[in-house]
C-alpha cells in the first residue's frame, strides 16, 4: 500500500523521465508523441515491477523469514526513510544534473539491489538485515529518480490540461495497482516470494532501454543560483508559507503516516489475523487499485462541477468513513470489509492527490518546481516510515487488529488539518490567490 502522490502506487517509484523545458508553451508542443509514449511505458512497466513487489518483499519477510508485525514494520519504513535524509536537497542536486543520465543510473541501482535478494536467498544467506538494506537502497535511488520524475508532467501539456493529465497519470497507476498486486500473489502462490522480485528487478531494466531513448535535457535554475542551502530554503519557504500549499502538505503528511502504518499492517493482518493465502493477499491489496482508479476517473469532472477545494475537502472525509471498514470481521467477511475499505481509502486519497499536485505544477514557477516537489515529498513521505514503525510497535503491544482499528480512526487526522485551513473557504484550491471563496 501507499501514498501520496497516489495511494501505493508511486510507493515504489514510477520510472520515467525526462525534464523540464525553459518555456512552457514550446515545452507543451515540443515533445513528439514517440517521447511521451516511451515515458509513460517507461512507468507503467516499471510500476508492474513495483506493484509485484509491494506484495513479494513483504511476503518474502512474513513467510519466508517469519517476521513479526514489528520487523515488517521496520522494513516498511526502510523504504520509505531516504525520504528523511535527502529529500530536501535531492531537489537542488538533480537540478544540476542531466536527468536522464540521473534516473538512467537509478533504474540501474534498483534493478541490481532488487537482484540481490534472489541471489542471497539461493545461497541460504538471505536474512531481514539484508531485506532492509535493499530497501534502503531502493529508498535511496528512488528519492532522486522521483524528484526529478515530477517535473515532466507539466513540460508536456498546458497548465489548463494538467487536470486531466494527471488524472490519465494516476488512471494508469491505478490499473497498474488493479492487476499488479494481484499478479504479484499469483507469482508468489506459483513461484514463491523470493523469485517473484526477479519480475520488478527485470522492470527497471526495461525501464532504463526505454529512459535511454528520451532526449536528455536540464531542468531550469535560477538565472544567479545560490548555495544548496539558500535553495533549499527558498523552496521551503514557497511551500510553508502558501495559505493552500501549506496546508495541503500537512494534509498530505498525516495521510502518508496512515499510508505507513497500512503497509506495516495489510500483509501481517491478512495473512495472521485473516487467514488469507499468498495469493488472496495480493487480490485484496489490489483492491486499493479499484478505488484508485475510480477516484482517478472520477476527479477531473467532480472538480469541474464541485470545485477542487470543495473536492479536496469531501474526498478526504469520504475515504477516512471508507477507512473504518479496514479492521471489520473475520474470516471471508473480515476479507470483503479489508478490500472496501482498502478501495474507499483510497480513492478518497487519489482524488486529493491529483487535486493538491495539480496546484503545486500551476502556482510553482519553473525554476522552483523541482525543489517545491523535494520539500512536499520530503515532509509528506518521510511520515511513512514513522508511521510503519509506530503501527510495528503498536501492533507488537496490543496485537494487529487493534493497532489496524487506531489506524483507521487516524486517517480523519488529515480530515481535520484541512477542514480548519484557509481550505475550507475555498471552491477552487487556486481560490486563495485570486480571492476566489467560496459562495
Amino acid at each position: 500500500m501507499g501514498v501520496v502522490p497516489n495511494y501505493s502506487p508511486f510507493l515504489m517509484g514510477t520510472n520515467t523521465g525526462t525534464e523540464r523545458a525553459t518555456d512552457s508553451g514550446a515545452a507543451a508542443a515540443a515533445p513528439s508523441s514517440r517521447v511521451f509514449w516511451t515515458y509513460w511505458g517507461a512507468g507503467t512497466v516499471s510500476s508492474v515491477g513495483s506493484a509485484v513487489t509491494s506484495v513479494a518483499l513483504p511476503l518474502t519477510a512474513v513467510v519466508v523469514l517469519h517476521a513479526s508485525a514489528l520487523e515488517v514494520g521496520l522494513l516498511a519504513a526502510a523504504s520509505y526513510a531516504a525520504w528523511l535524509v535527502i529529500g530536501l536537497p535531492a531537489g537542488v542536486v538533480v537540478g544540476r544534473l542531466p536527468l536522464r543520465g540521473t534516473q538512467l543510473a537509478m533504474d540501474l541501482v534498483r534493478a541490481v539491489a532488487v537482484a540481490t535478494v534472489p541471489v542471497a536467498w539461493g545461497l541460504d544467506a538471505l536474512t531481514l538485515g539484508h531485506l532492509v538494506a535493499v530497501a534502503l537502497a531502493v529508498s535511496f535511488a528512488s528519492v532522486l529518480f522521483e524528484v526529478g520524475n515530477m517535473s515532466f508532467l507539466p513540460a508536456l501539456v498546458p497548465k489548463a490540461e494538467l487536470t486531466s493529465r494527471n488524472s490519465l497519470m494516476s488512471g494508469t497507476h491505478a490499473t497498474v495497482q488493479l492487476g499488479g498486486p494481484a499478479l504479484g500473489g499469483v507469482l508468489v502462490q506459483a513461484l514463491g516470494a523470493v523469485p517473484t522480485l526477479l519480475v520488478d528487478a527485470g522492470s527497471y531494466l526495461v525501464s532504463a532501454v526505454l529512459i535511454r531513448r528520451l532526449p536528455d535535457r536540464r531542468v531550469p535554475v535560477p538565472p544567479e543560483p545560490g548555495s544548496m542551502r539558500s535553495m533549499i530554503r527558498d523552496g521551503w519557504h514557497f511551500v510553508v508559507r502558501h495559505p493552500v500549499m501549506g496546508p495541503c502538505m500537512w494534509e498530505a503528511t498525516a495521510v502518508n503516516f496512515v499510508c505507513g502504518a497500512l503497509i506495516a499492517l495489510s500483509p501481517v493482518y491478512l495473512v495472521r489475523e485473516l487467514g488469507a493465502p499468498a495469493g488472496l493477499v495480493g487480490l485484496l491489496i489490489a483492491s486499493e487499485g479499484i478505488g484508485s482508479l475510480l477516484g482517478a476517473a472520477l476527479a477531473p469532472r467532480l472538480t469541474r462541477q464541485v470545485g477542487s477545494g470543495r473536492v479536496t475537502l469531501l474526498s478526504g472525509l469520504a475515504g477516512a468513513g471508507a477507512a473504518l471498514l479496514l479492521p471489520v470481521g473475520t474470516g471471508a467477511a473480515g476479507m470483503v470489509a479489508f478490500a472496501c475499505g482498502n478501495a474507499g481509502f483510497a480513492a478518497g486519497v487519489v482524488v486529493g492527490s491529483i487535486t493538491t499536485r495539480t496546484l503545486r505544477q500551476r502556482v510553482t514557477p519553473p525554476e522552483l518546481l523541482t525543489r517545491v516537489m523535494a520539500t512536499v515529498r520530503f515532509v509528506s513521505w518521510g511520515a511513512i516510515p514513522f508511521g510503519a514503525l509506530a503501527a510495528g510497535v503498536l501492533a507488537s503491544a496490543t496485537g494487529v487488529r487493534t493497532a489496524l482499528w487506531c489506524t483507521a480512526v487516524a486517517t480523519f487526522v488529515p480530515v481535520l488539518i484541512l477542514w480548519t485551513s484557509p481550505v475550507r473557504g475555498l471552491r477552487d484550491l487556486e481560490g486563495e490567490s485570486s480571492g476566489q471563496r467560496s459562495r
